[in-house]
């Protein structure tokens, strides 16, 4: 048994310098879960279910405290089952509302329009006003504008005018009618040549003048 000391101990050598702390690297350990490291360094936050409420910023409140979660206008009270807030069903803003608050749970009007908007002008209320000779409107309470428009008869010539200011055209010359292309007063006979007399219908002025032709002689009628 003798020889084969010296070979036993040269092999407990070489396995002694094989496990050697100076040899063996960081890279030599098994992998270790990355995400249970960092999860061993967060930060644990007391538990406050059943205690009390934390809101978004981290305050902390009582059991029966109310309070106002966030950026919310609606109080929110602490219970044992965690917060529970006002959900108040807000009424409605007037459609004319010009200035809204949301100091409380709900928005609220605070001004509301008191004029009356027609073709780039303003009214007040009740205000009666006339944007054309043929219209008349007034600005109602309901901030619109109701516009009644003149309805003209129709005129008694085939000649009216329409004055400034006025909206219905108007017969300068009175009720008149065409015989041919002549324009005659109506109600009464005119001799329109030497050979034609002729009269406008009654009420029908659109209608041609009724006209009696005689036989001319010597450029004279004859009877």
């Amino acid at each position: 048994m003798g020889p084969f000391l010296p070979a036993i101990c040269v092999v407990l050598l070489a396995l002694n310098a094989a496990v050697s702390p100076a040899s063996v690297g960081p890279e030599d350990y098994p992998a270790t879960d990355e995400a249970e490291r960092t999860a061993n360094n967060d930060i644990i936050f007391d538990d406050y279910r059943g205690k009390g409420c934390v809101d978004d910023s981290g305050f902390v409140y009582k059991l029966g405290e109310r309070f106002f979660p966030g950026h919310s206008n609606c109080p929110c009270m602490c219970t044992e089952d965690g917060p529970v807030c006002d959900q108040p069903e807000c009424p409605k803003i007037h459609p004319k509302c010009t200035k809204v608050e949301h100091n409380g749970c709900c928005p609220e009007c605070k001004e509301v329009k008191n004029f009356c908007e027609y073709r780039g002008k303003t009214y007040k209320i009740l205000e009666e006003f006339k944007p054309s000779p043929c219209e008349w409107c007034r600005c109602e309470p309901n901030n619109e504008v109701h516009c009644v428009v003149a309805d003209c008869a129709v005129p008694e010539c085939v000649n009216p005018v329409y004055e400034p200011e006025q909206c219905c055209p108007i017969c300068k010359n009175g009720p008149n009618c065409f015989a041919g292309t002549t324009i005659i007063p109506a109600g009464i006979e005119v001799k329109v040549d030497d050979c034609t007399i002729c009269r406008c219908h009654s009420g029908d002025w659109w209608k041609p003048a009724q006209c009696l032709r005689r036989e001319c002689l010597n450029g004279q009628a004859s009877s």
